[in-house]
């Protein structure tokens, strides 16, 4: 790591970057932004604007589980429930004639509820509240390897998922038609969001999660032409929102997340006019 850090001082001599922690920051969010702009595109298409937002919130419930169950990992805890919740959502959807939004509001207001209750016994909520904002300034060396790994194992399933997952979400029939295996193609979709969602909530924030999957993808395809230009574009936002808004966080003394996201809103209502024409 000092090697990579020495590069960057060499690379990039900026003021906001003389500090090791601006550092982790900044490679935390070259690896978080491509990895929901990735995911992000296909969210926008299925109509699962809330699923991240009902994953995030599964959050605090997954670090009740393990509080409860005595587990000194949170990141094991949060994953392990947010997958099974991912699954469950996904498994209720399918086999019921609610609408899928309905569902997922049902299944967020009762993971937060739960997280809530577990986690604020006897008055410790204190203690896991960071979760709500999240703080990308707290990254460690070994959090970045934790990122690193599942932006790599994202994209090499992504590579074999995208065609079945576009052709899905255009036409399931067509899609099973063409021996494409749309459920399972599906749960493994969610399944990813999960796991990028878990990876990620510590220094997104329960609150600003859902925003940050769905902003770029949203931005990008107002001026998208292709679905391949869809998904660069919207990684290539995401980027450039995550990049800026870490530096205007460290000027203007704010909340990191909250900064990106806010660039994130910026692009996406500047191309809103494309959409139109």
């Amino acid at each position: 790591m000092n090697a990579l850090y020495a590069a960057m001082d060499a690379l990039l001599p900026f003021e906001w970057l003389h500090y090791t922690f601006m550092k982790n920051a900044l490679l935390a969010v070259l690896m978080i932004a491509p990895l929901f702009g990735m995911l992000g595109t296909m969210a926008v298409d299925n109509k699962m604007a809330f699923f991240s937002d009902a994953l995030g919130h599964s959050a605090l419930t997954g670090i009740a589980i393990g509080v409860v169950l005595g587990w000194q990992s949170q990141m094991a805890a949060m994953l392990l429930f947010g997958i099974l919740w991912a699954v469950l959502i996904t498994s209720v959807k399918h086999h019921s004639k609610m609408s899928a939004d309905t569902i997922i509001s049902v299944f967020s207001s009762t993971s937060v509820a739960l997280g809530l209750v577990v986690l604020s016994h006897g008055g410790a909520f204190a203690r896991y509240s960071s979760v709500l904002v999240g703080d990308v300034l707290s990254v460690t060396q070994s959090d970045l390897l934790s990122l690193l790994i599942a932006l790599l194992c994202t994209a090499a399933l992504w590579a074999g998922l995208f065609n079945p997952l576009l052709l899905t979400s255009v036409n399931a029939p067509l899609a099973q038609s063409r021996g494409v295996r749309s459920r399972l193609t599906e749960y493994v979709f969610t399944v990813l969001v999960a796991v990028a969602v878990m990876v990620s909530i510590r220094w997104v924030g329960v609150m600003l999660i859902n925003s940050l999957l769905i902003l770029p993808a949203a931005a990008s395809r107002n001026v998208a032409r292709s679905a391949a230009g869809y998904m660069r574009l919207a990684v290539l936002i995401a980027l450039a929102c995550g990049v800026t808004g870490l530096i205007a966080s460290y000027y203007f003394n704010t909340s990191a997340g909250a900064a990106v996201v806010l660039c994130c809103a910026a692009v996406y209502f500047a191309t809103l006019p494309f959409r139109r024409k």
